[in-house]
């Protein structure tokens, strides 16, 4: 599985056609208490920098962008329940959706953990 990053402090998992979305440590650090997520149905078609979810939190709400288009399949069900799974396991059990990925060309312009690391360190 490969890791990837978006300046927009989305990170996607890669296993095969299959990506996992979610939002960066430091993206749920700087929104605070998130109290809200708004996922896409599955079977929604997303499109890479165009909006997919919401996430609100004590602070603001922000749209979390697709970091690659596809086609939704699955989200995670976890978050409607406890949305503060974002704060306390961003880039784990507090992931966004799963998506089948339609051009994965489209991995080619995002960042590895050493790449994202150096762009956060530089905010």
């Amino acid at each position: 599985m490969t890791r990837y990053f978006t300046d927009e402090h989305e990170w996607i998992d890669v296993d095969g056609d299959t990506a996992t979305v979610g939002i960066t440590d430091y993206a749920q650090g700087q929104l605070g208490d998130i109290v809200f997520v708004e996922l896409p149905a599955a079977g929604t078609s997303v499109e890479k920098g165009k909006d997919a979810a919401v996430v609100e939190s004590v602070k603001a709400a922000s749209d979390v962008y697709a970091p690659i288009t596809g086609d939704v399949t699955e989200i995670n069900d976890a978050l409607d329940g406890d949305p503060a799974l974002v704060n306390s396991s961003p880039e784990g059990d507090g992931w966004f959706f799963r998506l089948t990925i339609a051009d994965k060309a489209q991995l080619e312009g995002l960042m590895d953990e050493a790449a994202y690391k150096s762009f956060v360190e530089g905010l």
